[in-house]
C-alpha cells in the first residue's frame, strides 16, 4: 500500500511538473491558428463535462447548493475566464517561455493581496522576495533582444491582468462555500468559466472557421490541453495536496517555467537570452523566499 501511493506521489508530482509546464507550449500552438478565449472556453467546457461524465460512472455526482454554484462560477470566472483567458490572449504576442516566467511571480501578487485584503503581515524573507521579483520582473521585460513586436506591452498586460486575477481568486477559494469533492468542484468551475469565455470570444466577434480546419498539431494539442492539462494535472495537483507538505507542492513553481522555456525554444525555436536566464534566476530565488516565509508561518 505505501508502495502504491509513492508510485502516485511520484507520478503526480511529474505531471505537476511537466504537464503543467508544457500547457504554455499546447496554448501557443494553438492561439497561432485559433481565436484565443474560443479555444480556451471549449476547452474547459469539454474538460468539465468529462469530469461530470467520470464522476456520474462513480456515483460521485451529488447535489450543489446555491450558493456553491454561484461561488463556482465566481472562481471559475477569476481563475478562468479572466485568468487563463488572459494568458491565452497574450500569448498571441509574446513568448510562451517568457509569459511562464511571468507567471511564475504569482506568490508575490499573492502575497501583496493577502497583506491588503487579510491584514496578514509581509515577513522579511517575503520582502526579500518580493524585491527580488520586482527586480526579476523589470531584468525579464527590459531586453531590446526580445523583439516581440508592437503589440508586446499588450501582451505583459494581459498576463499582469491575469495574476491580479489568480491572486484575488486564490484568497477567495479558501474562504468560498464549495463542493467538497475538489474533481467535481473544479468541473463546475470549468464548466461555468468556459462557458462565460464563450461568451467574451462572441463578444468580440472572433470567428469559428478556424475550427472546421485544424490541422492535427492543433487537434493534438487541444486534446492534450483537455485530458492531461485540465484533468489529470489538477487531479494529481489535489491528490498531492492531501499526502504531501504543501511548500513541497508548491516546488512546481520554479519547475514549470524551466520546463516552459526549454519546450518554447526547442519546438517553437524562441529565444532564450543571456538576461532572461539571469532573470529567471532572480525570480526564481525571489519566489523560493516567498514560498519558504508562507511555510514557516504555517
Amino acid at each position: 500500500m505505501k508502495e502504491k501511493r509513492l508510485i502516485l506521489i511520484v507520478l503526480s508530482f511529474l505531471a505537476i511538473y511537466i504537464i503543467w509546464g508544457s500547457t504554455y507550449l499546447f496554448n501557443k500552438i494553438l492561439v497561432e491558428d485559433l481565436p484565443p478565449f474560443l479555444f480556451a472556453g471549449l476547452r474547459f467546457v469539454l474538460a468539465g463535462i468529462i469530469i461530470f461524465v467520470i464522476s456520474l460512472v462513480r456515483g460521485k455526482l451529488g447535489p450543489i447548493s446555491k450558493k456553491q454554484l454561484k461561488n463556482s462560477a465566481w472562481i471559475g470566472f477569476l481563475f478562468l475566464t479572466v485568468g487563463n483567458g488572459c494568458v491565452v490572449w497574450g500569448l498571441q504576442f509574446i513568448d510562451s517561455g517568457f509569459t511562464a516566467l511571468l507567471i511564475s511571480t504569482q506568490p508575490l501578487i499573492t502575497i501583496v493581496f493577502m497583506y491588503f485584503i487579510d491584514a496578514k503581515p509581509i515577513l522579511a524573507k517575503s520582502i526579500i522576495g518580493v524585491v527580488l521579483g520586482m527586480v526579476g520582473i523589470y531584468l525579464l521585460v527590459n531586453q531590446n533582444e526580445l523583439d516581440f513586436g508592437p503589440n508586446k506591452w499588450l501582451g505583459i498586460g494581459a498576463v499582469f491582468i491575469a495574476l491580479f486575477s489568480w491572486g484575488y481568486g486564490s484568497i477567495v477559494v479558501s474562504k468560498a462555500d464549495l463542493p467538497q469533492n475538489s474533481f467535481i468542484s473544479s468541473g463546475y468551475q470549468m464548466v461555468i468559466g468556459g462557458g462565460m469565455m464563450l461568451v467574451v470570444s462572441l463578444f468580440l466577434g472572433e470567428a469559428v472557421d478556424g475550427l472546421f480546419a485544424m490541422d492535427a498539431r492543433a487537434m493534438w494539442s487541444m486534446a492534450y490541453l483537455i485530458i492531461f492539462g485540465s484533468i489529470v494535472a489538477f487531479t494529481a495537483f489535489n491528490y498531492l495536496l492531501k499526502h504531501v507538505s504543501p511548500e513541497k507542492v508548491a516546488t512546481s513553481t520554479y519547475i514549470n517555467p524551466i520546463v516552459a522555456l526549454l519546450l518554447g525554444w526547442w519546438v517553437l525555436d524562441e529565444i532564450i537570452t543571456e538576461q532572461s536566464i539571469i532573470a529567471a534566476i532572480i525570480l526564481l530565488t525571489g519566489v523560493y523566499f516567498i514560498n519558504s516565509s508562507k511555510a514557516a508561518a504555517n
